[in-house]
């Protein structure tokens, strides 16, 4: 029997998901504070994933800066290699 750890994720995900949804139904607030706590709550997940989003892509960035420069660190000492060799 094999561990499926992502299929376990999502059903925990699916779980929870379902039980938010319950717990805003039944919650002892009124349709308008629901909906504004929703929308609330919708725009700090927006802004959260953003901000990954924005992480995520300076760090990507910063690797191919790096790998740029160890790629062309490589290139300068491998024409210097053959140079020697050529001579």
């Amino acid at each position: 029997m094999s561990n499926n750890g992502g299929a376990k994720a999502v059903w925990f995900l699916t779980g929870f998901s379902v039980g938010a949804v319950m717990a805003l139904l039944l919650a002892p607030k009124s349709g308008k504070e629901t909906r504004e706590f929703i929308g609330e709550k919708a725009e700090e997940g927006r802004d959260y994933v953003a901000s990954k989003g924005k992480e995520f892509r300076r760090a990507a960035e910063d690797l191919v800066g790096k790998g740029r420069r160890t790629a062309e660190d490589l290139m300068d000492k491998g024409k210097d290699l053959v140079g020697k060799i050529s001579v």
